[in-house]
C-alpha cells in the first residue's frame, strides 16, 4: 500500500509531487479537504510516526487562533484535531506499508523518494 495526502493548493505540496510524482509510482493520491482523513490512515500513520504529535501541525492558522499553543495537549487531543480539521495533519504524507514519511523536511522528503 502507497498512498500519500495532500492539500493540492498547497504550494509546498505542489513543488513535492512534482518532484516525486506519487501517482506514477502508482500511489494513491488523497485530498485531504474534500476526501478527508479517515481514522483508519491516520491510525496507521502514527503506529509508523510514533505519536499523534509528530503528524501534527502548528503552523496551521488555526492553531493559534483556537488557543491551542497555550494548551497542554495529549495524544487523543492530537487525533481529535486532526480527524476534525485537515489543516492539522502535517503535509504531505506518504503511507507505505512500513513506514510514514509527514512534512516537507528534507529528511522527510527523501524518506519519501527512497521508498516510492
Amino acid at each position: 500500500m502507497k498512498k500519500a495526502f495532500t492539500l493540492p493548493t498547497c504550494k509546498t505540496c505542489q513543488r513535492i509531487f512534482d518532484d516525486l510524482q506519487p501517482a506514477a509510482h502508482g500511489c494513491e493520491v488523497v485530498d485531504i479537504k474534500s476526501e478527508g482523513i479517515s481514522a483508519e490512515d491516520l491510525d496507521a500513520m502514527a503506529a509508523h510516526a510514533g505519536s499523534y504529535e509528530a503528524l501534527f501541525s502548528r503552523r496551521a492558522m488555526k492553531f493559534r487562533s483556537m488557543g491551542l499553543a497555550d494548551q497542554e495537549l495529549t495524544e487523543q487531543d492530537y487525533r481529535r484535531l486532526i480527524l476534525e480539521e485537515y489543516t492539522f495533519l502535517k503535509r504531505p504524507v506518504f503511507l507505505f506499508d512500513d513506514a510514514v514519511a509527514a512534512g516537507s523536511a528534507k529528511a522527510a522528503v527523501e524518506e519519501a523518494r527512497r521508498r516510492m
